[in-house]
């Protein structure tokens, strides 16, 4: 499960960024202790929080939180059967996904403690995919109860109004992020079944694509207006990137494998410009990172 109209002037804009390499950085490998699979998917927020899911032994997957210190923590909400923490805010909120007893997707909202199911007015299925510090939520409805058909990007606002939204020429589509200057980040299928990733500010979308790839996935972002996310070329091989100022960089993972169906993918960005993501080794095994300047 993935890991979203107030917007009433819609300019469509494609811009192909120029790119380049990623110069050495300091990269962490995260595995939750025990785990078969690790990805990590938001933060770290203010206290060096993260949160991410794990793959246990018998092929349930549950979602965890990793403070700065190294403790994990594993959660899910009550009555799921698989769980996906999407992000975590600066307060330390965290939203994301989980599938219930009947196989329906739900929205989770974790605060204090406290879970409360949130889910889009009508909707088969629903997926929370951000908070902003002021409480604006970015996620996905479905059109399936498993989310695995055409989804649609909507934010709800603090009110409680959601907005649904799709970027012109989109069949499916959905939110990653919201910030809190309302800037929203995502991802998009068009028609022929490619993949992009796109901004939606103040009622303009700019589509991102990385140049060579065949699959763009625009997966964070933070109030700074930086960008990260996943793409593919076409033998199958995966990387992250990175979109800061106008400029497009690449980059892998340490131990990243160079296979198709293996490499690496960004999935959150936080203000200081810290990474969270995953990378697949040439043994197929599944790993999480955070990525430090």
């Amino acid at each position: 499960m993935f890991k979203v109209s107030r917007f009433l002037a819609i300019l469509p804009i494609s811009v192909v960024f120029a790119s380049s390499t990623a110069s050495a950085q300091e990269f962490t490998t995260v595995q939750f202790p025990g785990a078969v699979t690790t990805i990590l998917t938001g933060g770290p927020n203010l206290e060096g929080t993260s949160v991410g899911t794990y793959t246990d032994t018998s092929g349930f997957t549950h979602g965890f939180k990793l403070t700065q210190g190294g403790k994990f923590t594993s959660f899910d909400p009550p009555g799921s059967a698989f769980t996906t923490p999407n992000f975590i805010n600066l307060e330390g909120v965290i939203v994301g996904g989980y599938l219930d007893a009947n196989g329906i997707s739900r929205g989770f909202v974790l605060k204090r403690g406290e879970y409360t199911t949130l889910d889009f007015p009508g909707a088969a299925g629903t997926i929370l995919t951000g908070i902003s510090s002021l409480g604006e939520i970015s996620g996905e409805s479905c059109e399936a109860p498993l989310c695995n058909t055409a989804t649609h990007s909507f934010v709800r606002s603090i009110e409680g109004v959601f907005t649904s939204f799709d970027p012109p020429g989109a069949v499916s589509s959905a939110a990653s992020t919201v910030s809190i200057t309302g800037e929203v980040v995502g991802f998009y299928v068009d028609s022929a079944g490619n993949t992009h990733g796109y901004v939606l500010n103040h009622g303009t979308y700019t589509t991102i694509d990385v140049p060579g790839a065949v699959f763009t996935f625009a997966g964070g972002g933070n109030a700074e207006g930086d960008i990260v996310g996943q793409y593919a070329d076409a033998s199958g091989v995966t990387g992250a990137f990175l979109l800061s100022g106008g400029a497009l960089t690449t980059f892998e993972a340490p131990g990243s494998g160079t296979s198709s169906g293996q490499g690496s993918g960004a999935s959150g960005i936080n203000f200081e410009g810290t990474i969270v993501g995953f990378y697949v080794n040439s043994a197929g095994a599944t790993f999480g990172f955070v990525r430090t300047k």
